[in-house]
């Protein structure tokens, strides 16, 4: 018995020198850069384990290989057990190094501008954290880290272009967050493979089953719903098959903060009877003096180009390139008119000092885009689209209406979201929130995406007419001009002041002929000029 027992002891400590041996080789080659003898403790290692398998083995035994001179060699092993398997198998000397590749970030985005960087090499980031800032031909897009840790190395330098599924950093991961490397790290390379044949398996993703529909999302996705009490079911994913990305969480908790969660109707409502064209009132004798929004003052000088320079067209002028180019395959169709404002001018200055109250800047743009989705229940093809092949039209339910603006990056056109739906107060504000974006080259892909139709204020630069572009998927776009005073008569033939301002429309010729177009700017027109009848219309 007494022998039979010091064998299963005997067996039991070589067991244990063996997972020691194991553990040590592995510490070793992720903390040592001596990493050329791999090769050596590969071979000194299977030796050992041919030595403590063996049933003879004792105390005393000595191992034939002529590489190992005896087993006593690893010993001393046994007695660091202890400290040793509190290490465990983790990175604790270094953490385990990751690049944090650039996901795909959507329609069809290939490259994008590094702008800003918000970390260097050295910084500790938390999960969440901005790393930087991208420009894409479509929108400014801010990077944010999956994991714990340490930026070891940056890959770009600003105004670098990067590819998606590039590495930007390299991130020295934490113990802590380690698992979530596992998990995530393949998820991280399926989303950023901009050819898309890498494909997420079901150990690479979380699952969560809400009202019968799986969404996918990241370990740490998952856990910021939980947090929150979202249901993921509830957050539109954007990256590849659906997946909802720490992105898309992000912004549906900035919708629930701010109340826009909800959606308008399928459905629009019923188009009420039409208004009457009517002459517009006299307007009173002294309108009261308004100052028109401008945008924020930029300091133009004279540039002096010393000689030549060529320059890449990137990002917002690139957008340009591919917008107008296929803009240019649609017959235009062109209608102009004037209107007189100078009672909308009398309202909007009432307007304006109620929304100032309430902290919103209050302009005429809220008022154009109100009428313009009023006008639009009357002529539902106007806020239409046509397929690539003109063969069908798609009528839209909402009404999301874009203006375009004039950005120290270049056009933009965002747009303001189901109009139909919205006060002109919440227009107002919803117009303030795009426009400081917009200037700050913030404005995200969902603010550009998803346009109707569109208005262009060119009135706050300067001129009177001009000749609109359609955006592709629209069908009619008008510019509005300057509002001037100019003398008009009344219809005692009396000359009085009038504030007045033109606009010019554009419209796809395939699908919209001259005669819609003339209709719908009269009742966006006899809006405008009597905006009292607005109220009767209001929804």
């Amino acid at each position: 018995m007494e022998f039979r027992d010091a064998m299963k002891i005997w067996r039991a400590q070589s067991l244990l020198m063996l997972e020691m041996a194991n553990l040590i080789r592995q510490l070793w080659i992720r903390s040592s850069p001596l990493q050329r003898c791999t090769r050596n403790l590969n071979y000194a290692t299977r030796h050992f384990s041919v030595c403590c398998s063996s049933s003879h083995y004792s105390p005393h035994a000595r191992c034939t290989s002529r590489r190992l001179p005896s087993a006593k060699l690893y010993r001393p092993l046994a007695d660091l057990s202890t400290s040793i398997r509190c290490l465990g198998m983790s990175s604790v000397l270094h953490g385990d190094v990751v690049q944090f590749k650039l996901s795909d970030i959507g329609e069809g985005i290939a490259e994008v501008v590094i702008k800003e960087w918000y970390v260097k090499e050295g910084d500790t980031v938390a999960q969440f954290d901005s790393i930087c800032e991208v420009q894409s031909d479509k929108a400014s897009v801010t990077i944010t880290s999956r994991y714990d840790g340490v930026i070891r190395k940056i890959h770009y330098e600003v105004d670098d272009i990067a590819r998606v599924g590039s590495p930007l950093v390299d991130i020295e991961v934490t113990s802590e967050s380690s698992q979530d490397v596992d998990d995530s790290s393949s998820m991280s390379d399926s989303d950023s493979d901009s050819d898309g044949d890498t494909i997420q398996s079901g150990e690479e993703a979380a699952h969560e089953e809400r009202r019968n529909v799986k969404v996918l999302a990241t370990p740490a996705v998952k856990r910021l719903a939980m947090e929150n009490n979202i249901s993921l079911a509830d957050v539109d994913g954007t990256g590849k098959d659906g997946r909802v990305l720490k992105e898309d969480m992000l912004r549906y908790l900035d919708m629930v903060k701010s109340g826009a969660t909800t959606a308008a109707s399928a459905a629009p409502p019923k188009p009420p009877p039409l208004i009457p064209q009517a002459p517009p009132s006299p307007p009173p004798p002294t309108p009261p003096s308004v100052t028109l929004p401008v945008p924020p003052s930029r300091p133009f000088e004279p540039v002096v180009v010393g000689q030549d320079r060529t320059e890449p067209i990137r990002g917002i002028k690139k957008a340009m390139v591919k917008t107008m180019t296929a803009a240019n395959q649609i017959p235009h169709f062109g209608y102009c008119d004037e209107i007189d404002v100078s009672s909308l001018m009398e309202l909007r200055g009432v307007l304006k000092e109620a929304a100032g109250l309430r902290g919103v800047k209050f302009s005429l743009m809220p008022m154009f885009i109100k009428a313009a989705s009023m006008a639009l229940h009357y002529f539902p093809i106007l806020n239409a689209s046509v397929d690539e092949q003109c063969e069908s039209l798609t009528y839209k339910a909402s009404h999301n209406i874009g203006f375009a603006m004039d950005t120290p990056q270049g056009l933009l056109v965002p747009n303001v979201k189901n109009v139909q739906a919205r006060t002109i107060f919440e227009i107002a504000q919803e117009l303030n929130r795009l426009m400081t974006l917009g200037y700050e080259g913030k404005l995200g892909s969902d603010d550009l995406e998803g346009v109707t139709f569109t208005l262009s204020n060119i009135g706050t630069i300067g001129g009177t007419y001009a000749r609109p572009v359609l955006m592709p998927g629209t069908v009619a776009i008008g510019a509005i001009g300057k509002v001037q005073a100019l003398p008009r008569f009344d219809e005692d033939d009396e000359v009085y002041k009038a504030y007045v301002m033109n606009v010019s429309w554009s419209a796809d010729h395939r699908v919209i002929d001259g005669a819609t177009m003339a209709r719908f700017s009269n009742i966006w027109k006899s809006y405008l000029e009597e905006p009292a009848t607005m109220t009767l219309d209001l929804k």
